[in-house]
């Protein structure tokens, strides 16, 4: 089954709106200069409602390991997701705490021997290249890459996914998830909950044929 991640999650609106649809993973954006942040506070008051077969992830943007790994244990995050430059030595740190997606911003000469030095990460996550933002470009990732790439690795692919493009995205890159923010929202950090429900059944219905 292809899991489908609902990120950029700032209220327990959406994140209820998100279970109902049959989310799999929710994102909680912890970088301030994101229009999606969400304070520790608030996520900690959404975090404590979400059924147990739903992984509550966090986003991270060049957050040293130590703090990352404090903030996941307080949430009782299930896994943290490296949006920056971290190293692979930071990856491999925190992931003794905590199942690390490392973001990579892929173009079409991305190497994907780069993703060998990062084999701590328990998946890695493909997102459009676009100079000085770190992810909710709204921005369509190489879908070449991600299909080669997720042949010997957990891709989870992200990037200008929306309802009309997504069903295309699985069959291309069978991807080992999918990953979308700005694409199923009415204005940055609020999500819009009909084009949420059309999403999900998009990637369900590419998954049967």
């Amino acid at each position: 089954m292809v899991r489908v991640k609902i990120c950029g999650i700032t209220n327990a609106a959406d994140a209820f709106a998100a279970v109902e649809a049959g989310a799999n993973l929710l994102g909680f954006n912890f970088y301030a200069k994101s229009p999606r942040h969400i304070s520790e506070a608030e996520a900690a008051k959404i975090r404590p409602q979400l059924p147990k077969k739903v992984e509550a992830v966090g986003i991270f943007v060049n957050t040293p390991p130590a703090e990352v790994g404090a903030l996941c244990k307080s949430l009782k995050l299930d896994a943290a997701q490296l949006h920056g430059d971290e190293s692979a030595e930071a990856v491999s740190e925190l992931a003794n705490r905590v199942p690390v997606i490392k973001v990579f911003r892929v173009e079409p000469d991305f190497p994907i021997k780069t993703l060998d030095e990062y084999s701590a990460a328990f998946a890695f996550l493909f997102d459009a290249a676009h100079t000085g933002q770190y992810g909710g470009t709204g921005r369509t990732t190489d879908w070449d890459v991600a299909r080669r790439a997720a042949k010997d690795h957990r891709i989870i692919l992200a990037g200008g996914l929306k309802v009309e493009n997504v069903a295309a995205a699985v069959r291309i890159v069978r991807p080992y998830g999918i990953d979308v923010a700005s694409g199923v929202e009415s204005k940055p950090g609020k999500k819009d909950h009909g084009r949420l429900y059309e999403f999900i059944q998009e990637v369900r219905r590419a998954e049967r044929k």
